[in-house]
């Protein structure tokens, strides 16, 4: 069992397939958005044809009009765990949404039940004073977990300000309990891992290729459909500023940098998830690196920890 983990654009896609392909194995995606049917481009799921050719997991499986969870994907990601041990097959899961991969490597973080009552007035306090507002009470109470969060999360804003309310605790700190036990199976965690100005540069170059390939189009797609986008999919980076340019509040070119600029803070959001992950073999890729160098240091790697 294989995990490869890295900053959004970082090549990890490119690299599960390529070992998936020489391994025989199938792929368990570990990604939040990649999970929504029609929203292709903006999440960057693999081809069709790259499908075809290798099993994948945990793509396409709800509506966009759906909320999808922590506990969604731990319970589809055990599913196709025992289907692809059934069929006795090598597994390799892939992603860069780091509370999926912790809750895949050590169990899912309940935390205290839902006050609703709290909730309710952190709801409206979003909508009367601004959810930025709560935000930056939450960089205050828990700057940890307002690093991993994005500014736009309400959901997630709202549940960490409710825990630390309940419980008088920041959630990061009560999250510390994964660190503390051991992985549920015997995953071999690979990381990849380039200078940040060379990240930074692909994940510029990809944005303006997602919007190069129709991003735009597959936006209006989805905003046409009968039911409306969950706030889920709304909020998703290259959508939410889509949207945005599509209401007429910004420029297409404002609205492709704040694409760059937003996935630039979400890949630095990923770097602190990945600090908090114990016996990752992380693999620090060259500017010019191919992706068939990535794979046989890859294929090295895994056969001196075997």
């Amino acid at each position: 069992m294989v995990l490869i983990l890295g900053v959004t654009a970082s090549g990890k896609g490119r690299l599960a397939f390529d070992l998936a392909e020489s391994l025989g194995a199938e792929i368990i995606s570990i990604d939040s958005m990649k999970v929504y049917r029609r929203m292709d481009i903006g999440t960057a799921k693999p081809p069709k044809e790259v499908r075809n050719r290798v099993k994948y997991h945990l793509i396409d499986v709800v509506e966009p009009s759906e909320a999808f969870s922590v506990g969604s994907f731990l319970d589809l990601a055990y599913d196709a765990t025992e289907q692809i041990n059934r069929r006795k097959r090598k597994i390799i899961a892939v992603g860069g949404t780091g509370l999926y991969i912790k809750a895949l490597l050590y169990g899912l973080f309940e935390g205290p039940g839902a006050d609703e009552q709290i909730r309710a007035e952190l709801q409206v306090r979003a909508e009367d004073e601004g959810l930025e507002q709560l935000y930056r009470e939450l960089q205050k109470v828990d700057l940890a977990a307002a690093e991993r969060i994005s500014p736009r999360d309400s959901k997630r804003i709202i549940r960490a300000l409710e825990v630390y309310k309940i419980t008088g605790k920041p959630i990061s700190e009560l999250q510390q309990q994964f660190s503390a036990e051991s992985p549920r199976h015997n995953w071999t965690i690979i990381g990849l891992r380039r200078e940040k100005s060379v990240e930074n540069g692909r994940i510029n170059r990809r944005a303006k290729k997602m919007i190069a390939a129709g991003l735009v189009d597959e936006v209006k797609s989805l905003l046409a459909e009968e039911k409306p986008l969950s706030k889920q999919a709304r909020c998703a980076i290259g959508y939410a500023e889509i949207i945005d340019y599509l209401n007429g509040q910004i420029s297409l070119e404002d609205a492709t940098e704040l694409i760059k600029k937003n996935t630039r803070r979400f890949a630095k959001n990923q770097r602190t998830w990945f600090k908090s992950f114990k016996n990752v073999n992380w693999l620090d890729i060259g500017q010019e690196e191919s992706a068939e160098k990535i794979f046989d240091r890859t294929k090295a790697l895994l056969n001196e920890v075997s």
